[in-house]
């Protein structure tokens, strides 16, 4: 029996890596395209690649998530987050392939005070946001059945190998240079634990599930409290300090309170996503085994 075949978009990515973990190990056919081999801006090449796999699935992972640079760039934003996805909404409608795009807490504005329902209408504060929001259009557009996942903060032990990293990462790489660590704590989302993001999606897929979910880490959260956590699991104790928005200035505005509610996600017998601390602790252990040396033969 010939396996489902599924494309990833992105499978460099810290959610990218993951994804080809999960669907793999699912049993499906997996073929994983890096930034760096395809460019996803490209209409021709998205055919091109998703004509020789001739996937049943595509996932796509990639994105410019560079939120202040793209004030200054939003032409490029847009292209790999709106126009690129378009390329693929547009292929897949062509091989009748299912996609599944992943989109960003920041479509909101963050001014509800709690966290977001899929029913809550987006209102982006920036090119960024603009951009990603345009993704989810095009691919609602051009597909009946796409599944679109809203998601926030994410990281995963593929952060290691990523240039930018992700918040942990940042966290840990700040404590090491023994000065003073400010974190804003006027900021809330739902860290996202990269793979638990990937399990979940799998079981969206599987169930044939479309449309747009949120899947968060299930956890309002400031970015200081979160950094509390990661230095008490880590067994770290920098100077950390409280700022906030006006003292710490950025390109982009960004919504104050951006958690997302797992609750429709549940509400289709999808798992809640793990409590943060435990989330954590299990990102520091996989951590802790790609940094430690494997022990020589004997």
């Amino acid at each position: 029996m010939q396996r489902e075949r599924v494309a990833i978009f992105g499978s460099a990515g810290q959610l990218g890596v993951e994804l080809k973990t999960e669907f793999t190990a699912r049993g499906y056919d997996v073929t994983g395209f890096e930034r760096s081999i395809v460019d996803i801006t490209d209409p021709a090449r998205v055919e091109q690649c998703l004509a020789q796999c001739d996937p049943s699935i595509v996932l796509n992972a990639a994105a410019y998530n560079q939120v202040d640079v793209a004030e200054q760039e939003p032409r490029s934003a847009f292209e790999v987050n709106a126009l690129a996805v378009r390329n693929i909404a547009v292929v897949c409608r062509q091989i009748d392939a299912r996609l599944v795009h992943f989109s960003t807490d920041y479509v909101f504005d963050g001014l509800a005070g709690r966290a977001y329902t899929e029913t809550d209408p987006p209102h982006p504060l920036g090119a960024y946001a603009v951009s990603k929001l345009a993704g989810e259009f095009y691919a609602l557009a051009y597909l009946d059945k796409a599944l679109i996942i809203r998601t926030s903060g994410v990281y995963g032990p593929g952060g290691l190998n990523t240039a930018r990293g992700n918040f942990v990462e940042l966290m840990l790489r700040l404590a090491s240079q023994n000065q003073p660590v400010r974190v804003v704590e006027d900021h809330v989302a739902s860290p996202t634990f990269a793979p638990a993001l990937a399990a979940r999606t799998a079981l969206l897929v599987t169930r044939g599930q479309h449309g747009i979910f949120h899947i968060g880490g299930g956890s309002p959260i400031s970015w200081f409290d979160w950094a509390v956590k990661i230095f008490d699991a880590a067994g770290l104790k920098p100077a950390l300090r409280t700022t906030n928005e006006r003292e710490f200035r950025t390109s982009a505005r960004r919504p104050k309170y951006s958690a997302l509610s797992n609750a429709k996600m549940e509400s289709v017998g999808i798992p809640p996503m793990p409590p943060l601390d435990e989330a954590i602790r299990t990102y520091l252990e996989a951590r802790n085994r790609r940094l430690v040396p494997a022990a020589p033969l004997q």
